[in-house]
This record gives structure tokens, sequence and C-alpha cells, in this order.
């Protein structure tokens, strides 16, 4: 008889440790490359695994039905990381996986991360695991961040425009798609209820907060040198700036209704972020 087991990665960030949360009366395992870092008062088994060693993997997954695989950290290895994932969890016997993409992935998108992620789902296409891709949009929980002390938000977004959705909502959907066979084979966008532009959105981040936010619009050699302070990995330093031009080529304006149908309330905006995350916007308020 099958495990009912569902394995989860990604625990001590914040994506997998909510879905944990939320799943926390289930059979959890809770995969994490470090254990001691698992957030305490996950219910669940922890074990330990990481993406890049297919021998601490597969045993971390053995007996496991379901896998939400987490995308692994910003590495110039992740996507080789990721195939050793997949395989490990084939190898386990997983059935299905349930995995964290992104919003347009593709082998020709402009961020450099969303063909990561395409890549991602081919290699568990070609698994033959039962699978569900979540392809959420890009983070709500980023924006207080992409100001900066200065109030700026820099980058070659021009007017393009982004359906910005919060991690909380993401987990929310992962979750019930997670417990339920009825989205099996297929792909989920995970969106924010508006698509809005990098200006709209510094105008209203400082709208709320009480101080001005601007949007300071960049040339790609321009944002390359502005990112050229924090001597960053190439590889990181492009994956950045590509974010900035996917929004400029509108491959993340789509709107989806998936987090209303599958949690039954609606995604949360920019403000209704905000008004639950006071702690995200203080730096800006020094």
């Amino acid at each position: 008889m099958a495990s009912d087991i569902i394995a989860i990665t990604g625990v001590t960030g914040v994506v997998g440790s909510r879905v944990a949360s939320l799943l926390g009366d289930r059979s959890l395992r809770l995969v994490a490359r470090d254990p001691s870092r698992v957030p305490g008062g996950l219910e669940g088994e922890i074990v330990a695994g990481s993406y890049g060693d297919e021998a601490s993997m597969t045993e971390a997954l053995t007996g496991a039905s379901t896998l939400f695989l987490v995308s692994g950290r910003e590495d110039k290895d992740r996507l080789e990381q990721h195939r050793r994932a997949v395989t490990s969890a084939v190898s386990a016997g997983v059935a299905r996986i349930v995995y964290l993409s992104f919003l347009g992935a593709g082998p020709d998108a402009t961020f450099t991360l969303a063909r990561q992620h395409y890549h991602t789902e081919q290699f568990i296409r070609d698994s033959g695991a039962r699978f569900v891709f979540l392809r959420d949009s890009l983070y709500t929980d980023f924006v207080p961040y992409f100001a900066g002390e200065e109030g700026v938000i820099r980058g070659p977004a021009g007017n393009g425009r982004v359906s910005l959705v919060t991690r909380d909502d993401i987990a929310e959907v992962a979750a019930a798609v997670l417990i339920s066979s009825d989205h099996d084979g297929t792909t989920v966008d995970v969106t924010g209820p508006e698509a809005i532009t990098m200006a709209e959105t510094a105008e209203r981040l400082g709208s709320f907060i009480g101080r001005p936010i601007r949007y300071q619009d960049e040339t790609v050699e321009q944002a390359y040198a502005s990112r050229a302070v924090y001597k960053a990995p190439d590889w990181e330093v492009e994956g950045w700036v590509t974010s900035y031009l996917a929004i400029a080529n509108d491959e993340m304006e789509k709107v989806s209704g998936s987090v209303e149908a599958l949690t039954g309330h609606p995604a949360q905006t920019l403000e209704d972020y905000l008004t639950a995350h006071p702690e995200s916007f203080r730096h800006l308020l020094t």
C-alpha cells in the first residue's frame, strides 16, 4: 500500500516552512540540508538531505509518496542540483512531485532563472512522476527591499507590469494542491490580484509608509553598473537585471485567479502584505 507521506523541501525558508505549518496535521517529512535550522514548532520527521547529494536525498525521500520541491537557492550549479533532486526522488519511489516554478518559465524566457525553472520542469516530465507545476510571479515580499534605505527602486523594467504575489498566498496554494490530486498533470500560474508597473509599485509603497519612494528606470548598462558595488558573481547579477527586463517585456504581467480558487480568499495586494508585515519596511523609516 502506497505511503501517504508528503516530503517538503525548503523548510528552512519562508514558503517551505509555511507549507509545513499549514499541513501540520498530516504525515510530513521535512527535508533540510541543515536540520538544525528547521524552525521550531513544525510537526513532522526532520531529515537531512541536499539537492546536490543524490545519496542523501534518496535516503531522505524514501517512503514518501509526494514531494514538494522548492527551487534551490541561487547558485551557478542550481540546474544540476535540481536534476539530481529529481533523480533522487525517482530513485526513492516518489510518485508525485509538486514543483515551485516561476511565471513564464520557458527556454527563451528573458529572466535567466525562469529558463532554469523550465528545464527543471522538463526533468520532472521526463522522470515519469505525476506532477504539478506552480508558476509563481515575483514575490511581493521583496518590494520594500528593492527600494533600499535611499527610497529608490532602480531597474530596467520600463513601463512593464508585474503581478506581484505574496509568499503566504503561494504557500496556501501549494498546501491545497499537495493534498488533492485534482491538478495533477497541470501548470498553475500563481499571481497577485493585479499587474502594476514598478513606478506604481514605488508610489504605492511610499504612500503606505508615509515617505516618498520613486522608481528610476535604467538602461541595461546602467543596471549592471549600479549593481557592481555588491561584487556579486556575474550569474547572480544577470539574474537581478534580467528579472527587471522580463517585466519590461511583459513576461510577468499575467494575472490568474488561482489563489482565490484554491484558498477561498482573494490574493493579497501590496497594501495587504505591508499591513500584515510591518517589519518588511522598517528599514525605510529610519
